[in-house]
């Protein structure tokens, strides 16, 4: 029994030495900057503009503006599996923002995801992506940053549950998911292809939603194929290698360029998240820079086709009752066939929202409907009411369209549209 003790008690302090250690390892250089913040030279036209366009890269305003609240001042609450994160002020007000901060510091935070004073940063801020940006990118970025109008607010606190919200538990995040590194071009691609690398998987952040995560929310590569269902929310982001889920594969290049600079095309509308996206940042990014991301992106390896389905038995009545609904509520702007009108209504002839293996999303966009962004390319957009029919019926839709017009996809249950709503 003694032995068993000692045994336990050597486990334990054996443990807790390699937990001191690890905390260490990840806190060693964690002391702030000293001093007062050095000046920095000033800024140059190009880089301000630069800065500006590096913001809307990274799509930074719709994290760290708060609904109705001033541009950049923070306090939008970002949900987690482990709890709420609330972005922080990135004006330059010296108490609540980041006046106190120098091209230093700002630079240590992409890079490390390391705040001023040390703390390990909550991977919700997504520095395992920001790590690859330059330093001179940084720079520029922070250069403008610092153009904005201060604004005093205080940043709130996260609403992590233990142990999430422990530096600790950071420390072990960090220790077995992030490495600080750097973009290194890939000399077997054309310079096209690694300037896309580079945005996609930098400040664009593209995997953050579109790659798969594991229990403790780390991000897999792009190419997973597994796409993730966005937190607290009833929306799928789908796989980009993964034609049935509507990834890059089989699209043309112009088609995704328009997608990504309009919200939509001919085959395609954005809604939900990746409206947001569009409105905030790809549409105003230049057509090379979205010709390089689309290059990137289609030479990933595609998933691998899928099985063909086991013929899904759908029960009669609701597929009637189904096509019923289809015609009273969807055809006139649809098309009798699902053909759509190019460049104001989606087709859902073939269309992967309507047959992925998940019909979140399409159970979303029927009961709550919804608007494509308003974007320079198409600034009147026509969108598409929530529709509130009973659970049944509403499954019944959804279940005939997965089965029109030649899909074969599974049918959907009352419980699954009780889920989305």
């Amino acid at each position: 029994m003694r032995r068993s003790l000692r045994w336990l008690a050597g486990a334990l302090a054996g443990l807790t030495g390699l937990l001191a250690l690890l905390l260490w390892l990840q806190l060693r250089d964690a002391a702030p900057t000293p001093g007062p913040v050095t000046a920095m030279p000033a800024a140059t036209a190009e880089q301000l503009v630069r800065g500006a366009y590096l913001a809307r890269a990274g799509n930074c305003a719709a994290c760290h503006t708060a609904r109705g609240g001033v541009p950049y001042a923070g306090g939008r609450a970002i949900d987690t599996p482990f709890g709420a994160v609330f972005a922080g002020n990135l004006t330059p007000d010296a108490a609540t923002g980041l006046g106190a901060w120098s091209a230093d510091d700002f630079w240590r935070a992409l890079h490390h995801g390391r705040s001023r004073d040390g703390r390990l940063l909550v991977p919700a801020f997504p520095y395992p992506n920001f790590t690859l940006v330059t330093r001179d990118d940084a720079d520029a970025l922070w250069a403008w940053l610092r153009t904005l109008p201060p604004v005093a607010q205080a940043n709130r606190p996260h609403a992590l549950r233990w142990p999430f919200n422990t530096q600790m538990a950071l420390a072990l995040w960090r220790t077995l998911y992030f490495q600080p590194g750097s973009f290194v071009p890939d000399p077997a691609l054309a310079a096209e292809v690694n300037r896309g690398a580079y945005l996609v998987n930098g400040l664009g952040h593209c995997s953050a939603c579109h790659a798969s995560r594991n229990p403790l929310g780390a991000s897999a590569a792009l190419d997973d194929a597994g796409g993730s269902a966005l937190p607290n929310q009833p929306w799928i982001a789908p796989s980009l290698t993964d034609a049935a889920a509507g990834g890059v594969p089989g699209r043309s290049p112009d088609e995704l360029v328009r997608l990504l600079k309009t919200g939509v095309s001919a085959r395609a509308t954005v809604m939900g998240p990746m409206a947001e996206v569009v409105a905030g940042s790809t549409q105003h990014l230049s057509e090379p820079d979205l010709h390089a991301m689309v290059a990137y992106l289609q030479q990933l390896p595609q998933a691998p086709a899928p099985e063909p389905p086991a013929h899904a038995t759908r029960p009669s009545d609701a597929v009637t009752r189904g096509e019923q609904l289809y015609a009273d509520h969807c055809a006139d702007c649809h098309g009798a066939q699902g053909q759509g009108a190019p460049g104001i209504y989606p087709p859902l002839a073939g269309n992967p929202t309507v047959t992925m293996a998940d019909p979140r999303n399409l159970v979303r966009a029927i009961t709550r409907g919804g608007f494509p962004p308003a974007t320079a390319g198409n600034p009147r957009p026509y969108g598409m009411p929530g529709f509130d029919l009973p659970h049944a019926e509403l499954a019944a839709l959804a279940t005939w369209l997965r089965a029109a017009w030649g899909h074969d996809a599974a049918p959907v249950m009352p419980v699954d549209v009780l889920l989305v709503r």
